[in-house]
């Protein structure tokens, strides 16, 4: 068996650290029990650099709209813009305009429209606008309403649609004249298309069944193979951990976490690239084949476990604040923000199209997990990029301290859920 071992001196103490074990012996040779610390290569990026988005994902410029690293977005009005004559907006384009889900996921989205605005799936995020028509709305508050509703309500999670670009300016009349139209509620189909009847999404697929879900086959052949593989050192996870079973039953239940040496929060897929490179001096940067095959199994392993991260330590709980801080900033084109569309007060347990949304609480303990929309492994790091992509703002490289914060924020809000990994979601 082969061992790496690395020696520090300062001050007359001798630290030796074999594969994760620290012993103190003092000057005067004496051993004294150490923290175990796990070795880890503390210098440079965990992942890719240059970050570069991945392939397929829309490759839109939004640098110049906030993300979780800078304020940047146009500020918002500080009154209603007046309008002293009757819009003359086209109906017809405004009908459009209101489907069209170039020009950020469309108004059917969010809102209910009538008829005439489609009644394939429309979201209730927003409130129904069937018979807006009917409700003697003038033009000034119909417009200044779709151009930027922070005017009325500062808090909202109505973009802003002309204040960010989305929408021109004649564009914003066409959807007011448009809106005048409606006068009819919808004639829904069937219980699928109204979102207050739309049966509520259940997963009640075996997510551990090899035949059903395709990500255990990272747990079943190609983690244990990887385990095994003998690193530029000459060792492997296995020279050290030959029971992984039983030495990772619970261990990755209480990740992420603060860790000093980094002076961030550190998650498993990082410690996983780190901890290799340190010790069997394998690259597997976070979101590499190896690194999420590794990273599935270390978590299935903690199966049943419950969530339980560390945020009374000091330096914890300044991490969760800034995660939850985070949680709260809305950015990208669409202005929005994780509690906007996650938290009860604002639009979880509603649709948004076809997609429900979900509390903050039941959103890790599946992850990570298999997308069968992507056939793909997406860890909880990836999740987090597209929502960012998906609002139109800037993603971050996985191994951002910003995605730590907010990772711990999330475990904490799942404090006690039971791991069932690797999951399984459309």
């Amino acid at each position: 068996m082969m061992f790496t071992v690395r020696t520090l001196i300062f001050a007359g103490t001798v630290i030796c650290a074999l594969m994760g074990l620290a012993i103190i012996f003092t000057k005067g040779g004496s051993a004294a029990p150490a923290e175990r610390l796990a070795p880890l290569a503390v210098d440079g990026p965990a992942a890719a650099r240059p970050w570069v988005r991945y392939s397929g994902w829309p490759t839109r410029g939004t640098s110049k709209f906030n993300s979780l690293t800078a304020i940047v977005s146009p500020p918002r009005p500080e009154a209603p813009r007046k309008i002293t004559a009757p819009l003359t907006g086209n109906p017809a384009a405004g009908q459009k305009l209101v489907a069209d889900r170039t020009r950020g996921g469309s108004c059917i989205a969010c809102h209910v429209m009538g008829p005439a605005g489609g009644t394939d799936l429309p979201g209730n995020v927003g409130p129904d606008l069937s018979e807006m028509g009917n409700a003697g709305r003038d033009d000034e508050w119909l417009f200044n309403y779709i151009n930027d509703a922070r005017v009325y309500n500062p808090d909202t999670v109505m973009p802003p649609w002309g204040t960010h670009g989305l929408l021109s300016n004649s564009e914003i009349g066409d959807i007011v004249a448009f809106l005048k139209t409606l006068t009819k509620s919808a004639p829904f189909k069937s219980a699928l298309d109204d979102p207050s009847r739309r049966p509520i999404p259940t997963e009640q697929r075996d997510n551990l069944d090899a035949m059903i879900n395709p990500a255990m086959w990272a747990v079943e052949e190609r983690a244990p193979a990887l385990w095994k593989a003998m690193g530029p050192t000459g060792a492997a996870c296995t020279s050290c951990h030959a029971t992984p079973d039983q030495a990772f039953k619970t261990w990755a239940a209480a990740m992420p976490k603060w860790e000093a040496r980094l002076g961030k929060v550190l998650g498993i897929e990082e410690f996983v690239t780190r901890h290799a490179k340190a010790t069997t001096g394998h690259q597997w940067l976070m979101q590499s084949e190896e690194n999420t095959a590794l990273s599935t199994y270390l978590r299935y392993l903690a199966n049943g476990s419950s969530i339980a991260v560390d945020v009374e330590s000091e330096p914890a709980k300044i991490a969760y604040e800034r995660g939850k801080a985070l949680s709260m900033r809305k950015i990208g084109a669409l202005n929005f923000s994780c509690a906007d569309c996650h938290s009860a007060d604002k639009s979880a347990q509603k649709w948004i199209r076809g997609q429900w949304l979900g509390d903050l609480r039941g959103q890790l303990d599946h992850f990570p997990t298999w997308r069968t929309s992507q056939q793909s492994i997406w860890d909880i790091r990836k999740r987090f990029q597209w929502c960012q992509v998906a609002i139109w703002a800037d993603d971050l490289p996985p191994d951002a301290s910003e995605y730590g914060d907010l990772e711990l924020y999330l475990a904490a809000q799942n404090a006690g859920q039971k791991m069932s990994v690797p999951g399984i979601r459309h």
